[in-house]
């Protein structure tokens, strides 16, 4: 097997426009991703009143991500990744049209919310490792870093008004108009996908196996600049994360009531939101590493603050710059990976990236809690964003090829 490096310095060369189509096709699938889960939350309140039902919408998301992903990202290597993401738009349409028809009908029940909710989270598990494998194919690779930039910030827009547009609905015509719009938002995302075309196609398949998963847990364990993005997120949002806890900040220790809890919940989105526009505007940033390192420490430190604080404002600066801090980190950890990664191992690299995502997200709400139920809120808090710096610090020392990391110089290996 041969190997032709290609040079990809950081440059504004020109976008085709097929890869502005994805990105709207980007937004509606991840506005309807988020406008569901809001809409979901909700009813299974409605319906039980109960904060443990609550928390099993997360075990049936976490369940057929844990076991999928892997099989997902086999499957995007080796079959063409249009195709899985628009067969994965199927089921997607399904369910919507289902839920949306039964809350119409009024018989909506926690077990069908909770089918919906699984099989959601397994044809997502075939989709996302095709979509983020998918993107450096579809502009030339010295614009990937640009293009990063405003995937992510449509992505941040959209986190930001799936939850809104679900309140407003929910508030204006009732519950089963947001599965409704929830049904549009894919079909736009399928019709959008059938006029996205690819610059470059490898040309190198693998049938999906167990050791074609392998050779992607290998290749991710044997690249230090890949494997240090990936723990460095995990342990930072394990430790660092603080969005369990926010009810408890804003209604016992900051006083700030339910208005205050949902100006705390924005308040991350706004943030990132922010830094991705900032992004787009400056030249995209060359020394990756010691960006990456940085954004880690500005996360820590600002989580630190919105531990510590009593005032209102200063704690909504403070999440507000936890949320541009992580910003920058995700742009960076997915142009050092998408780049550091050959074409063919794409989508199984990407599966083992969001399985890293997904366990810090879950296994961080876990850990905030159960320190905080043990010591105090604030103690949790607190303690995770100093934990940041020592993660930080750990893997400047053990990883110095992360440290090194410039986009600017690094080379691609197609296949």
């Amino acid at each position: 097997m041969t190997t032709a490096p290609e040079a990809a310095p950081v440059s504004d060369a020109r976008i085709p426009t097929s890869f502005w189509i994805y990105l709207a096709c980007r937004f509606f699938a991840a506005t309807a991703m988020t406008l569901l889960r809001a809409a979901v939350f909700w009813h299974v309140w409605e319906l039980s009143h109960s904060e443990l039902r609550i928390g099993l919408v997360g075990l049936f998301q976490f369940v057929p991500a844990l076991s999928l992903t892997l099989v997902g990202g086999a499957v995007a290597d080796a079959y063409d990744r249009l195709r899985v993401m628009r067969l994965a738009q199927l089921p997607l349409l399904v369910t919507g049209t289902l839920l949306a028809g039964a809350t119409f009908e009024g018989a909506i029940t926690l077990p069908f919310l909770y089918a919906a909710v699984f099989c959601n989270a397994a044809a997502f598990a075939f989709d996302s490792p095709a979509r983020q494998a998918l993107l450096p194919s579809l502009v030339p690779l010295a614009s990937f870093p640009r293009a990063v930039t405003y995937s992510s910030t449509a992505t941040a827009l959209a986190f930001a008004t799936g939850p809104a547009l679900a309140g407003l609905l929910i508030a204006g015509f009732g519950v089963g108009t947001v599965y409704a719009a929830y049904v549009a938002l894919v079909a736009l995302n399928l019709l959008g996908l059938g006029f996205v075309r690819a610059v470059r196609v490898s040309t190198e398949r693998r049938a999906p196996s167990w050791q074609a998963v392998r050779e992607g847990l290998a290749f991710v364990r044997r690249n230090p600049v890949v494997l240090g993005c990936m723990a460095l997120d995990m342990f930072a949002v394990i430790f660092g994360g603080a969005t369990a806890l926010l009810p408890v900040f804003a209604k016992e220790i900051l006083q700030a009531g339910d208005v205050g809890y949902g100006i705390l919940g924005s308040a991350l989105e706004v943030g990132a939101l922010s830094m991705s526009t900032l992004l787009v505007l400056r030249r995209p940033i060359e020394r990756g590493g010691r960006a990456l390192l940085a954004a880690v420490c500005v996360y820590g430190a600002a989580t630190v603050v919105f531990g510590l604080s009593r005032w209102f404002p200063l704690s909504v600066a403070a999440y507000l710059v936890v949320g541009m801090a992580d910003q920058v980190s995700v742009v960076i950890r997915q142009t050092a990976i998408q780049l550091s990664t050959p074409d063919a191992l794409r989508g199984r690299v990407s599966a083992v990236n969001m399985i890293f995502i997904a366990a810090s997200n879950q296994l961080g709400a876990v850990e905030s809690g159960f320190l905080a139920a043990a010591t105090s809120a604030t103690f949790a808090v607190v303690s995770g964003g100093i934990a940041c710096f020592v993660v930080v610090a750990w893997t400047a020392w053990q990883l110095p090829e992360l440290r090194r990391y410039r986009i600017a110089s690094q080379t691609v290996v197609q296949r």
